[in-house]
């Protein structure tokens, strides 16, 4: 997701100046998108209401389905720092089980934002082309770390199914979790990645 959860924007409500993050503005995004349609949803109504210009939502989002990529890089980054981080004569499943959880695991506060954008993510179809490009960099951490692991290259068999692996284990997840939110998504996720790694 573009962006970081850190960076401020200001916003003008007509009277005292107030902050808001890059964050808050995705999630007032999000709401929109479920409430009123993303197709139907303008970047005018999201700056509207989140009390900040066109210029200063484009200062930090190129398009309106960039919103749900805030946090992206932070998670990619953690994901890799995981893998890198993982002893090395651990299995590679051992560690995929714990490390792409992880990374995709937010505090609690954010726990409906999460939420939120899953649902974005499998079911619009011009938000699911944007995520293709995220999917695919998902996929291949994996599948370096698991070539890495094995001593041989990215277009090794078992290091290519992994990656596969890891990507629908996260797709499930989420879907999962969208029917069953009482649920944790770092349980479903390790649980996920266990049916499905080779």
């Amino acid at each position: 997701m573009s962006g970081s959860e850190g960076a401020r924007v200001e916003v003008d409500r007509g009277g005292r100046p107030a902050l808001t993050s890059a964050h808050e503005l995705a999630e007032v995004a999000q709401n929109l998108f479920l409430e009123l349609g993303f197709d139907q949803t303008s970047v005018d109504d999201i700056a509207a209401a989140a009390g900040v210009s066109r210029r200063t939502f484009f200062r930090y989002f190129s398009t309106k389905a960039d919103v749900l990529w805030v946090e992206s890089a932070a998670e990619i980054g953690r994901f890799q720092d995981l893998l890198a981080a993982a002893p090395p004569d651990e299995p590679y499943d051992e560690v995929l089980c714990r490390a792409a959880p992880e990374a995709l695991h937010h505090p609690p506060e954010q726990r409906t934002w999460a939420l939120h954008r899953a649902q974005l993510i499998l079911s619009v179809p011009a938000v699911q082309e944007k995520a293709a490009v995220r999917h695919a960099e998902w996929r291949r951490i994996a599948t370096e770390f698991v070539a890495v692991r094995r001593g041989s290259t990215a277009d090794d068999l078992v290091a290519i199914a992994a990656g596969h692996a890891v990507l629908a284990a996260t797709l499930g997840a989420h879907e999962y979790w969208l029917a069953h939110p009482e649920e944790e998504l770092r349980e479903i996720m390790s649980r996920m990645l266990r049916l499905l790694l080779p």
